[in-house]
């Protein structure tokens, strides 16, 4: 999937602020609870000097008399602890302890903190203490704690719970004496209970807060990041790729340079650069193709013109030669007719070498025909003349006239032919068969056959002719279809199997071979059994290459 670089940025930014920001926040919320709760425990430490200090005093003073409220009761391990005054009012003698016990209950009231006052070896079995109180007194005994202190919930609310020792001073020695302590000994402890809901409310709240302002800071910062951003890098980036496209489609070098006075002006400036470059490089190029084209274009021309003047000259010189050489080809025919009929010894060496030069005669004949049929065929000039024409019998007239030559070889020529009318000219027909059935009888050994075949098939003629001689190899295959190309035949022109094609083509057929090296060759040809450009009677048209 394809993510543009917009928001990629955005993600990553996302991703970075939101991390930094929640460990940001985390530290600083486990730094204002953990303040808090430093807070709350100079609170407690407080709260205990002040009850010691107000103890302390009491014990100084041997205890205070205060007027007996019909609640307050008097204090049984205290003797002497009611007295009358001289109009019968009635004054209970309090001690430290109970001092201290009256405070917490008015600050319990009053939902403030809790005192109270333990120890291990209690008086008041309302002092016994409670786990927290019990560890605490044992650990100052054994392990000179100072104080101890912890968060603890109490029914169902939190409290910051802190206790610290009481040590035995000499103002607690009456009451205390009989119990065999000495001063400075431990005598108990008191525990403040520090309510801790209002702190924790505090610090959740705090937590929102913060929560709710990193989530805006965040959310600012990627507003004031994406947008600087987006007008100072991605932006110009975009229109940089604009122009890129642009070039890359018109190739127009006029690009302007982005004036962002930083390294992205500088990308800019590179990118015009190089465009200035590749056009002209490019008209340099283009120039340079025009003026080899116009180059090739009139070489081309005059390689053009010149072959249609080789042609011309050979095929003029063809037509020049076949007249004379016909000629001399008819004197020979004469001459050889007339020394056989006048035998005579020594008008017998005459007659062989009559023959000799009938044979080359004959031999320039066919090169000089076929040189001429060729060069008309590459000059397209070719005359064909169309017709409704029977191909077994086309064929048959073929195979006969090839019957002495075959039985000379000791080769037998078989057709297999259904009856198969086409329009096609027949001369150029009978052309193509007889190069190709002499192509064979070059190449069969005696005593083998060599098989016609011919049938219709979808609207085409198609034939072949089948051979059992030394076949062709593979590198042979796309040369014997070439002109001049003869495989060991001492009378071959070189001509004959591409002239075959260049009538077969005429004919708008194809022309092919099919063979196996050392086991003999099938040439085949198809050709259209209608021809839509062509009459449906005779007439004469061009061959198209």
């Amino acid at each position: 999937m394809r993510i543009n670089l917009s928001l990629k940025y955005i993600i990553s930014t996302i991703i970075i602020l939101v991390v930094v920001m929640g460990i940001t926040l985390i530290v600083i919320s486990k730094r204002q609870e953990r303040l808090i709760l430093a807070q709350t425990e100079m609170q407690a430490k407080a709260l205990f000097q002040q009850v010691v200090i107000t103890r302390r005093w009491i014990a100084d003073h041997g205890g205070v008399f205060v007027e007996k409220l019909p609640w307050v009761k008097q204090n049984p391990y205290l003797p002497g602890s009611l007295i009358r005054d001289e109009k019968g009012k009635r004054y209970v003698k309090e001690n430290p302890a109970m001092v201290t016990k009256q405070l917490s209950q008015y600050a319990q009231k009053e939902g403030l903190y809790l005192f109270h006052i333990t120890s291990l070896k209690l008086l008041n079995p309302e002092n016994a203490p409670d786990a927290f109180e019990k560890k605490a007194l044992q650990d100052f005994e054994t392990k000179n704690l100072k104080d101890s202190s912890r968060v603890e919930k109490i029914g169902g609310s939190y409290y910051f719970r802190y206790i610290a020792p009481l040590y035995v001073e000499k103002a607690c020695l009456p009451c205390h004496d009989k119990q065999g302590y000495k001063v400075g000994d431990i005598r108990g402890a008191i525990s403040v209970s520090v309510p801790m809901d209002y702190a924790f409310n505090v610090i959740n709240s705090d937590r929102k807060y913060m929560l709710y302002g990193g989530i805006v800071t965040v959310t600012l910062l990627i507003a004031v990041l994406f947008m600087t951003t987006r007008r100072l890098v991605i932006s110009p980036i975009n229109r940089i790729r604009t122009l890129m496209f642009k070039f890359a489609k018109d190739g127009n070098p006029d690009v302007p340079v982005l004036a962002t006075n930083d390294e992205l002006e500088d990308l800019s400036r590179a990118f015009v650069n190089m465009t200035k470059s590749i056009s002209d490089y490019h008209s340099c190029l283009k120039d340079k193709i025009n003026a080899a084209t116009e180059e090739l274009t009139i070489k081309n021309e005059s390689l053009l013109k010149l072959n249609k003047t080789k042609s011309n000259f050979i095929a003029n010189i063809s037509h020049e030669l076949r007249t004379p050489l016909t000629s001399i080809k008819g004197a020979m025919d004469y001459l050889s007719v007339r020394l056989a009929m006048h035998k005579k010894d020594n008008e017998e060496d005459l007659k062989v070498f009559f023959e000799v030069i009938k044979k080359n005669a004959e031999r320039l004949i066919r090169l000089v025909n076929n040189v001429l049929d060729y060069e008309r065929i590459e000059l397209g000039e070719l005359e064909m003349h169309f017709k409704e024409i029977n191909l077994k019998n086309v064929f048959d007239e073929v195979i006969t006239g090839f019957r002495p030559i075959s039985e000379e070889k000791k080769v037998s020529i078989e057709l297999k032919a259904e009856d198969v009318t086409v329009h096609a000219d027949e001369d150029r027909i009978k052309q193509a068969l007889t190069n190709l059935l002499s192509n064979a009888l070059n190449f069969s050994p005696e005593a083998s056959n060599i098989i016609v075949t011919l049938n219709e098939a979808d609207g085409y003629a198609n034939a072949g002719v089948e051979d059992s001689g030394c076949g062709i190899t593979e590198s042979e295959r796309e040369m014997i279809f070439r002109q001049f190309y003869s495989k060991g035949v001492k009378n071959g022109t070189g001509l004959g199997l591409a002239i075959c094609k260049g009538i077969i083509e005429a004919h708008n057929g194809d022309i092919g071979v099919k063979t196996v090296e050392g086991k003999g060759s099938r040439f085949w040809f198809t050709i259209p059994k209608t021809r839509k450009e062509a009459l449906l009677n005779e007439k004469t048209r061009t061959c198209s290459r």
